[in-house]
């Protein structure tokens, strides 16, 4: 796969990643490595990784939880201590291993620790390739709240190497899977079609570069989220606030982020029908797509309460008001929609059906 170049960053794949590595390495002389890992990927992708690697350079690693749940201002401090203690200074680099709550944080520990050291992403789930660690969104949550503390700062370079995902759950390839179907939703009606026939790992690989390809293409035109990149937050506005009810919830099981993601995707491809004319078509396709492929969540309506209620801390919202991205058609969309409160009851009972 050639390279995909972004404006200030490259995304490179397979082994032109790790020569664009040792080649950036080489020319940088680093005063130390930090490679920053969880549990399983310190197990299953560290060897690998590091088996790559050429050169004489002093590697530090550091391993912190895997899960949401740890996406939060206490693992930062943790991880920035240890990069005290371990000498860490502004000619430091940090490579973030793992999937998306890694990049993410990493990417923000980097960004914030003596006001910003050098950092590269290697995303291992499919859901970080393409998603978390493209745009140079960094962040943490505020308690169950999504991603409300952040900043916007590129990496280095991103390495995606589609072998780590040999190792992951098959629940995990399916969330991931959840984000590259909305990149058809919101841009391409014919990916979304070829996606649909997707029903194995190897297949999904082979989408990887165009769903990188088309987050890239939005990201480009707005860098800092003011119009156009609103788009890619489709099902994210209701997405959100369950997964953040689910996450805080004793009684609930946590969901993982496409899951969440995925029915959020349904519910506002209701909204889109009541407000923009999305066919009836294509709204059960989305719903049957979604639905073959993520198991139906049920819903009380002390739950549906309680969601809603969640997305007044949605980061989208301006002006007190809570917007939402909705679709004219599959490729179609239109951001900045503002919601009758009555269509909301409507769609969970269309997804409950």
């Amino acid at each position: 796969m050639d390279s995909i170049i972004s404006d200030s960053y490259a995304v490179h794949f397979n082994e032109q990643a790790f020569s664009a590595l040792n080649s950036h390495l080489a020319e940088k002389k680093y005063s130390i490595i930090f490679i920053l890992v969880d549990e399983n990927t310190h197990e299953h992708c560290l060897p690998n990784f590091m088996a790559e690697l050429s050169g004489e350079y002093q590697f530090e690693i550091i391993e912190i939880e895997s899960g949401e749940i740890n996406k939060n201002i206490e693992t930062c401090v943790g991880v920035w201590e240890a990069l005290s203690e371990l000498g860490a200074d502004r000619k430091s680099l940090m490579i973030n291993l793992g999937g998306g709550v890694l990049t993410d944080m990493g990417g923000f520990i980097a960004s914030t620790f003596k006001r910003g050291i050098d950092f590269i992403n290697v995303p291992t789930t499919l859901l970080s390739m393409v998603d978390a660690s493209v745009g140079g969104k960094t962040g943490i949550d505020l308690g169950a709240l999504k991603n409300q503390i952040g900043v916007i700062n590129q990496p280095v370079m991103v390495l995606v190497v589609p072998d780590f995902l040999d190792t992951l759950e098959d629940r995990q390839v399916r969330s991931g899977f959840a984000e590259m179907l909305k990149h058809g939703l919101i841009q391409d009606k014919s990916y979304w079609n070829s996606l649909k026939d997707a029903e194995h790992l190897e297949d999904m690989k082979k989408h990887i570069l165009t769903s990188i390809q088309i987050k890239n293409e939005v990201v480009l035109q707005d860098p800092t989220e003011q119009h156009i990149r609103k788009i890619l937050n489709y099902g994210h506005t209701l997405g959100h606030a369950i997964e953040s009810y689910f996450l805080e919830s004793e009684s609930k099981e946590m969901l993982l982020h496409g899951e969440a993601i995925a029915i959020g995707m349904i519910l506002e491809g209701y909204l889109s029908h009541k407000l923009l004319g999305l066919s009836d078509a294509s709204l059960d396709d989305i719903k049957r797509t979604f639905l073959d492929r993520c198991q139906k969540v049920e819903f009380s309506d002390v739950d549906i309460d309680n969601i809603l209620k969640l997305m007044k801390f949605d980061k989208k919202n301006s002006h007190g008001k809570i917007n939402f991205v909705l679709l004219k058609s599959i490729g179609e969309p239109e951001f900045d929609v503002e919601i009758p409160v009555t269509l909301f009851s409507e769609a969970f009972a269309y997804y409950k059906v």
